[in-house]
């Protein structure tokens, strides 16, 4: 009924309204779920030998985590020992994920799946309403991004 095409652009005007409409932690969330929905791909075309699309998605992943998730934190906002031990695990990731692609290692998708689904949860867990001030230390432990 549909061709594909259409589907797809239809699919991605509703990507492009969830985005405009997002709050900053609701876009947080959406790269959190990109990478993981990236990676579980990567996994999957690894299996079925499907070097390109796997190579794709694995840089889909690794786009989302350095330009999006690391890119996007805030020392000013956050406290700095929390962000550079952000950045270096995010930096980590892209390595294990580089490493995935070059020597097909499952395991190391797998592995980055794991930490980014403890960072998610725990992303997901502030909720959007999380205001710094009610923290008891002050803010010291929030992080933007």
């Amino acid at each position: 009924m549909y061709n594909s095409k259409g589907t797809q652009a239809y699919a991605q005007i509703g990507i492009e309204s969830a985005v405009m409409s997002a709050s900053p932690h609701q876009l947080v969330v959406m790269l959190f779920d990109g990478a993981r929905s990236a990676l579980i791909r990567a996994g999957i075309f690894m299996q079925q030998g499907n070097i390109a699309d796997k190579g794709k998605a694995l840089s889909k992943a690794i786009n989302i985590i350095d330009s999006g998730l690391k890119a996007g934190m805030s020392r000013e906002k956050g406290d700095p020992d929390l962000v550079d031990n952000l950045e270096a695990l995010y930096s980590y990731m892209v390595r294990r994920l580089l490493h995935a692609n070059l020597h097909n290692d499952q395991e190391a998708i797998t592995e980055v799946l794991g930490l980014l689904e403890n960072i998610a949860d725990a992303w997901r867990q502030i909720g959007p309403n999380y205001h710094p001030s009610q923290d008891q230390y002050n803010g010291s432990t929030s992080v933007s991004g």
